[in-house]
């Protein structure tokens, strides 16, 4: 096992290295490459607080599909959350959400001058729901948010950290131009970064 980590950690310097972000016409691939490339995205649900009760709130979240290198990524959006996060109370009333991950939170989109609105520092879109993660995945969740995020370790006891998954429902991808395109779960989940 740590000979396959080291291979995969070696692999990785190599790839990326001299790896490029997949072409504009594998939609499915850029998608999983975006996620595992962003360490947080902007997650968005509909309110349940007092004053803005039904409108849309975004908040950001630290967030993990794997250890980073070619080997950890899952395509599943992990998190960490507690009961006392106000979004995390929204979900509480209606677990449906969308989360946004983008390039340009990584060097890509700086190295080539790419405003974070160009669709050539492409984003993706997904759309689903938060569920908690039940105790056969929660291994596996920590494994990818900890590694990624490790203050998440010391973050207090006291406010109940569990942890939850995007549940992807819906995919939309901008990486080029000419709008806006459609990647099932199926496809999705089938591709490796």
């Amino acid at each position: 096992a740590a000979r396959l980590l080291l291979l995969c950690a070696a692999s990785g310097l190599l790839l990326a290295a001299v790896a490029a972000i997949p072409p504009p016409e594998e939609a499915a691939r850029m998608a999983r490459y975006v996620l595992h490339s962003c360490d947080w995205g902007a997650l968005a649900t509909l309110s349940a607080q007092e004053g803005l009760r039904g409108r849309p709130f975004a908040n950001v979240f630290s967030l993990s599909d794997g250890p980073p290198g070619p080997c950890g990524g899952s395509g599943v959006p992990y998190l960490y959350l507690t009961d006392m996060e106000i979004s995390v109370q929204d979900l509480e009333v209606n677990s449906n959400a969308s989360l946004t991950v983008s390039l340009a939170q990584t060097p890509y989109c700086r190295k080539h001058r790419y405003d974070p609105q160009n669709p050539l520092c492409a984003h993706i879109i997904f759309a689903g729901s938060i569920v908690k993660v039940n105790d056969s995945e929660a291994g596996l969740a920590k494994k990818a948010l900890f590694s990624r995020h490790p203050e998440m370790e010391s973050w207090p006891k006291d406010h109940n950290w569990f942890f939850a998954k995007f549940n992807i429902t819906n995919i939309w991808v901008l990486d080029y131009f000419g709008g806006l395109k459609i990647v099932t779960p199926e496809e999705y989940y089938s591709v490796k970064p």
